[in-house]
């Protein structure tokens, strides 16, 4: 083989393994992993900031979303924009707060995550079915299910799970 036929080879053997490698990523990015920057206060201490994070895409094709998990969503008034927060309420649940404590079917919840207090009572509300019901962790600087432009989140807008901080490298956790 001559040099040249052998530097062709190699050329389009680096562009293959390039394209695969390029294909492997988008499918990734597309269909299982979504990167996604935290912006603003609503979930500190959990999320903060300008953190870096992954969102499983897939979890919920296989099931519904847990109360307690941190979920990204299309923001109700514009599905161009996405939200995060934290789920508190399923379908059928009835969910208030009263005397700064969520309340869930009757009983307060133990939020060793919640920064502060919930300062504003909420009156009682039952989920709908195919909803849920979200709260930032920062209840007093939230924009949430409480919020008439929120409201409950359907659950086709439920984008995914929030399960790994990846930035900045000296916080990396799985949530």
């Amino acid at each position: 083989m001559s040099k040249v036929q052998k530097d062709k080879s190699t050329t389009l053997g680096w562009l293959l393994d390039t394209a695969l490698a390029i294909s492997i990523v988008f499918i990734i990015y597309k269909f299982f992993a979504l990167p996604v920057v935290i912006e603003g206060i609503s979930m500190v201490p959990t999320l903060e900031h300008r953190e870096r994070a992954l969102v499983n895409r897939i979890i919920y094709q296989f099931g519904m979303p847990e109360s307690g998990d941190i979920v990204v969503f299309k923001f109700p008034a514009d599905p161009k924009m996405d939200f995060i927060k934290r789920v508190i309420g399923l379908p059928g649940d009835v969910i208030e707060i009263k005397n700064e404590q969520v309340v869930r079917n009757g009983v307060p919840l133990e939020e060793p995550y919640v920064m502060g207090t919930t300062n504003a009572n909420f009156e009682k509300v039952i989920v709908p079915e195919g909803t849920i019901f979200v709260l930032g962790d920062n209840r007093n600087l939230s924009t949430d299910s409480r919020d008439q432009k929120i409201g409950f989140i359907e659950l086709n807008d439920v984008v995914g799970r929030v399960d790994f901080v990846w930035w900045p490298l000296t916080k990396i956790r799985s949530l």
